[in-house]
């Protein structure tokens, strides 16, 4: 198996499953009631892309990073963003992370959530929740990981509330999203200087034009984008989201809060601690 299609399959899988459990049963209410086909189909497209994980990092991607570009996002003058994902020992370590851990908690979920009445939401929000995550750790440049940024906090928002029906659990819902967006602004600033600076957002670019940058730009770019990893991480003084979140499902509390996305902040810097 190719390394691109090993990374479109680590991917797309857990799109798929979001797709199933979440999409179709809206279409098709007997499949509401199928938990165990529900059950089985979240666990196995979080499952298969650990194996592909491994896979991938016992093989040679320890020294030189492989760059799987799938196709432009878009193009306008001097700024091209295409779905890009990086492959190397970083990247790698946090899906097997994001997939290993993931997968082991929608395996407790199967028991945990038996009976409840949206037993297919919960697995499709987690599943999806895999796929922002993904993105995130894989991605090439600052957008697609951007993309993946706001998507576990979509995800987030709606794990966080999932039993929507209580007042308290859609406001600690709200409170996670809105604070969380205070950090992605920071973050969005941070892009922003980079390409006027740099002229690209890839990693790679970046992180080798470092020597142009002024002083002055260099401290206000780290300085938003920690500001960002604070907000996503639970740090002080953007941790005051943290407490309420759990209010969600036993599940939601391991898998966000305190294994995958709390971590994005710390990827984020260690991805571009060369700056």
């Amino acid at each position: 198996m190719t390394t691109d299609l090993a990374v479109r399959l680590i991917l797309l899988l857990p799109l798929a499953g979001a797709v199933v459990c979440g999409v179709l049963p809206l279409f098709l209410d007997g499949l509401r009631q199928r938990e165990g086909l529900i059950g089985t189909v979240g666990t196995a497209v979080v499952a298969i892309p650990f194996a592909l994980t491994v896979m991938l990092f016992l093989g040679a991607h320890h020294g030189e990073a492989h760059v799987a570009e799938f196709f432009t996002w878009m193009a306008a003058g001097d700024l091209s963003i295409a779905f890009a994902y990086r492959v190397d020992a970083l990247s790698l370590l946090m899906t097997l992370i994001v997939t290993g851990v993931g997968g082991v908690i929608h395996l407790y979920s199967v028991g945990y959530m038996h009976g409840d009445e949206g037993y297919w939401r919960f697995f499709a929000y987690l599943n999806l929740f895999i796929f922002a995550m993904l993105n995130l750790v894989l991605a090439d440049n600052l957008p697609v990981l951007f993309l993946g940024w706001e998507g576990v906090g979509l995800c987030s928002y709606l794990l966080i509330g999932f039993w929507y029906k209580e007042r308290s659990n859609t406001a600690a819902a709200n409170k996670a999203f809105i604070v969380n967006r205070i950090g992605d602004f920071a973050f969005l600033l941070a892009m922003f200087l980079l390409f006027r600076e740099v002229g690209s957002l890839q990693f790679e670019a970046i992180l080798g034009a470092t020597d142009q940058l002024s002083q002055a730009s260099l401290n206000w770019a780290v300085l938003l984008l920690f500001v960002g990893a604070t907000g996503k991480s639970a740090q002080i003084p953007l941790f005051v989201w943290l407490p309420d979140a759990m209010a969600g499902p036993t599940p939601v509390s391991a898998l966000i809060h305190a294994a995958t996305m709390v971590t994005a902040g710390l990827y984020l810097l260690a991805r571009l601690s060369e700056l």
